[in-house]
């Protein structure tokens, strides 16, 4: 990065993901009450994982009607990349009300990355139109999930990164997911670049929920909104470094309601 050379630790066979084997999920952050929310602050320090560069960062959480919105800055006092997302789960039946490939999912996405096999992009930026990545339309999760396809038989089921159409920084819709048997229905609004969909492919039934619940294979979905995963290896990506007197702002807003 600019000339210098920094070795990240391997957490997932050669690569490294989720920030490293103790990524930001994994701290304690600072924590204060705002309107309608929460905000959490923390320091980076300069090495930790590996990267360069004090980071402070802060993310707002805050509930206003039906919208879930996570609000994420950013500065650095060295060169250094950055790429922050959410990870929550969803399942729009409830917990203990089976799986998700009844749901109904559109993903205002004309093109996705195609990965390899261990799940990192290839650079290529794919057209979704006949293949079981087109959700342009709205599609059951489970509709295509078991097809004959490399790049599905890679997830093992959808583990993708959808590059949003019209996404040029400004907040725009970038999915809706719907589940008929409650009528629930989720947006998802961002100014980021990308959304990856998960279908909870690697769940087990292993972790526990509320009142004991099991989480099942496809039990629940993702809609990570982020940058594209692999970025700083492929120039043409959107490009992920953040420099002193830069700063990085994204927004996310989950917004629910019901039919």
């Amino acid at each position: 990065l600019d000339g210098a050379k920094y070795t990240l630790p391997r957490n997932s066979g050669e690569n490294s993901i989720h920030g490293g084997p103790n990524g930001f999920h994994d701290h304690l952050w600072q924590a204060k009450i705002v309107k309608d929310g929460l905000e959490l602050t923390r320091v980076s320090k300069d090495g930790e994982e590996g990267y360069p560069g004090n980071l402070s960062v802060t993310v707002r959480y805050t509930v206003t009607g039906g919208d879930l919105k996570i609000e994420y800055a950013a500065t650095t006092d060295k060169p250094t990349v950055i790429n922050l997302t959410n990870h929550s789960y969803f399942n729009l039946a409830g917990q203990g009300h089976g799986n998700v490939l009844e749901q109904r999912l559109k993903l205002n996405a004309s093109r996705f990355t195609p990965v390899d096999a261990a799940l990192i992009p290839t650079g290529e930026l794919k057209p979704v139109t006949g293949t079981p990545f087109d959700f342009l339309a709205p599609h059951a999760i489970g509709e295509r999930i078991a097809a004959t396809d490399e790049q599905l038989h890679y997830g093992n089921g959808y583990d993708h990164n959808f590059v949003i159409d019209g996404a040029e920084g400004k907040l725009v819709e970038a999915a809706e997911a719907y589940d008929p048997s409650s009528g629930r229905d989720l947006k998802v609004l961002t100014t980021e670049p990308a959304v990856q969909f998960y279908s909870s492919n690697h769940l087990n039934g292993s972790i526990k929920g509320k009142h004991e619940a099991a989480y099942e294979k496809n039990g629940a979905f993702c809609l990570e909104t982020q940058h594209f995963p692999d970025s700083p290896n492929h120039p043409d990506f959107p490009t992920t470094t953040l420099k002193p007197g830069g700063r990085f702002h994204s927004i996310t807003i989950y917004r629910f309601s019901a039919h």
